[in-house]
């Protein structure tokens, strides 16, 4: 029998599939899978570790056009990080700058025919989320100490309104905890699902002619600058939810 790799659901591209299972009667049943999910996070480590390797300038007078490219991004992310956070919070600009280009590389590689796309994954768009969530809480605290908890006082509140303010302010503060990874992970199955269902369409236009070939290439470019704008957006409320720590806005 030949296997197709005709994917028939939409849904069936965000499964994460395992290829290598090691069962082991340690802690009464452990068990160990190598998946997709795994597989698609290294090759996108392995691409942004290859992407700065290769735009390494090496201290050349004349930069090679992969140089210009990384300076280019590190500049946009540069002037975005200072716009939201201020010049003075430029330390936290290695962890932005390696997030955005994670979010990048995972979500251009899940924009290949076939491939996994590591954002639709609720492990990763929740723990990236959950994780910086916390991040910002540690670093609030940290920073202001008790004056933290002001945070949830909206100045020149009335103290008979202060147990009630404090509760909304606390759940819509816990809610940032998922809202990130849900506007990621939710714009990402939509458009992969809604290129999916295009692209099974749209193929049988390929072969009518060549006109209609490239008319058919219009709505892949759409979908790639709205995955792009999704990227920027998730970027964006990083460095909103650092802010709020920092300042207490």
């Amino acid at each position: 029998m030949i296997k197709t790799f005709m994917i028939n659901s939409p849904l069936e591209q965000f499964e994460v599939v395992s290829y290598i299972n090691i069962n082991a009667p340690l802690l009464g049943y452990l068990n160990l899978a190598f998946t997709n999910l795994g597989l698609y996070s290294l090759l996108t480590l392995f691409l942004v570790i290859s992407l700065h390797l290769v735009g390494n300038n090496e201290k050349k007078l004349v930069p090679s056009p992969w140089s210009i490219g990384l300076e280019s991004s590190y500049a946009s992310v540069l002037n975005t990080v200072r716009g939201q956070i201020g010049g003075a919070n430029e330390r936290y600009l290695p962890f932005i700058y390696s997030l955005f280009f994670f979010l990048l590389i995972s979500n251009l590689i899940g924009n290949v025919p076939y491939q996994y796309a590591v954002g639709t994954s609720v492990i990763v768009s929740l723990g990236l989320s959950i994780t910086i969530f916390m991040g910002v809480t540690i670093l609030g605290l940290a920073k202001h100490k008790v004056h933290f908890l002001s945070f949830f006082v909206p100045a020149g509140t009335p103290f008979g309104l202060v147990p009630m303010l404090v509760l909304i302010e606390f759940i819509s503060y816990i809610a940032r905890a998922f809202s990130l990874g849900v506007r990621l992970f939710a714009n990402l199955v939509a458009g992969h699902s809604l290129l999916k269902i295009l692209s099974g369409l749209l193929a049988k236009l390929f072969t009518s002619g060549i006109i209609v070939l490239f008319v058919t290439l219009v709505p892949f470019a759409i979908f790639i600058l709205l995955c792009g704008l999704e990227i920027a957006v998730s970027f964006l409320l990083t460095c909103s939810y650092l802010k709020d720590a920092i300042d207490l806005h």
